[in-house]
């Protein structure tokens, strides 16, 4: 799936959205590094990372070339600070319907913006490959997360008080939720 479009972040800088290709997996290897070193609200450490550049590459390939998953990168001064992206859920007929979200954005660009685009260009990639609902987990603590994702139109539709389970804290409460793209 193909995406490309410039937008302006609240701090005036410009950023590149487009979908993530072969020649950056190194670069999104790192950025991947670095996001998850940079908070505790991602699925997983840096050190659990299970890809290398090389793989990394042939995921931005294998996402480009499908019709409904993409994995899109943030680009400031020729520099990837930022991915998000959409998976389907599945390819049996009950779940193919339905997209999973993620992101995860370098803590220098927190509170730009640059979440609320990232999120909107998967929204719109989501409603072009034709599914009917995207869902994210999000860790209940990352308030500011679930107040963009709630004015994006996402809905609360359960928690799991032991979702993951922080290195640091302990437990980590994740909070579900859906956004209807079609009726």
């Amino acid at each position: 799936m193909k995406y490309n479009k410039k937008i302006i972040l609240k701090n005036s800088t410009e950023v590149l959205l487009r979908n993530g290709e072969a020649a950056d997996g190194q670069a999104v290897f790192e950025v991947f590094n670095l996001t998850h070193e940079e908070t505790d609200f991602l699925l997983s450490y840096s050190d659990e990372n299970s890809y290398n550049a090389e793989q990394e590459a042939a995921f931005l390939d294998e996402k480009t070339k499908s019709e409904n998953e993409i994995e899109i990168v943030a680009i400031v001064d020729g520099k990837i600070v930022g991915l998000a992206g959409i998976e389907s859920v599945g390819a049996k007929y009950k779940i193919r319907h339905r997209a999973e979200f993620g992101i995860s954005i370098a803590k220098d660009y927190w509170g730009l913006g640059l979440g609320k685009a990232l999120t909107a260009a998967c929204i719109e990639c989501a409603k072009k490959a034709g599914y009917i609902q995207l869902e994210l987990d999000v860790v209940a603590e990352n308030e500011r997360a679930i107040a963009m994702y709630k004015s994006l139109g996402f809905m609360e539709y359960g928690r799991n008080p032991k979702g993951f389970n922080s290195r640091y804290t302990g437990f980590q409460e994740l909070v579900y939720m859906r956004l209807e793209l079609k009726n």
